[in-house]
């Protein structure tokens, strides 16, 4: 349950957001209704989301299962139920995708995104804890413009996911609405 209690999404632009969000998810998210109360502040999240999906420097899997781990990590479970439909749409390995709460337990991630998976863990923690040979390792892989993509969009998810938590933002279904079988459970 929300901390902040959502708001009529009202207007011409609210209009848009509903019928979008209807279009994509068959309905509107609570989360829509919460945010709406600082519209700019929504608009600037979901632009800038809108952007991340445009950069190509870095392989999407990794970018997307980088975010699920940050949400796994942190315990946002909307940015994973999201992340995890998302996923899904574009056609990525889902066997991967329900695996990320467990990563460090699954045999089904390559040496790569075991440690992307690691890097993005060590960026969320407070204070980082990414060292030197991680970062040399990724930037051997990923090369400078990949590694800072990815690095980017660690940061993006750390600024979804801690904000969701603290508002009390949770799942709203979004993987179970298009059938998907249920994320694995973090062991740790």
């Amino acid at each position: 349950m929300p901390r902040i209690p959502a708001t009529e999404i009202t207007g011409l632009y609210g209009a848009v957001v509903k019928a979008f969000s209807k279009r994509m998810f068959g309905s509107v998210p609570e989360s829509l209704g919460v945010m709406w109360h600082h519209q700019p502040v929504l608009k600037a999240s979901m632009s800038y989301g809108q952007k991340l999906k445009k950069w190509d420097r870095c392989d999407e899997s990794l970018k997307a299962f980088a975010h699920m781990a940050v949400a796994s990590y942190i315990g946002c479970t909307w940015c994973l139920d999201f992340n995890y439909f998302e996923a899904h749409h574009q056609g990525l390995d889902m066997d991967k995708a329900r695996e990320i709460p467990r990563w460090r337990e699954s045999d089904v991630f390559t040496p790569l995104e075991r440690e992307v998976l690691a890097y993005a863990e060590a960026a969320s923690d407070t204070p980082p804890t990414v060292t030197d040979e991680m970062v040399a390792s990724l930037l051997a892989q990923l090369g400078p413009d990949g590694l800072i993509e990815l690095t980017s969009v660690i940061g993006f998810a750390n600024l979804t996911t801690r904000s969701n938590v603290s508002l009390g933002i949770e799942s709203e279904g979004f993987a179970a609405a298009c059938g998907l079988a249920p994320l694995a459970e973090r062991t740790h």
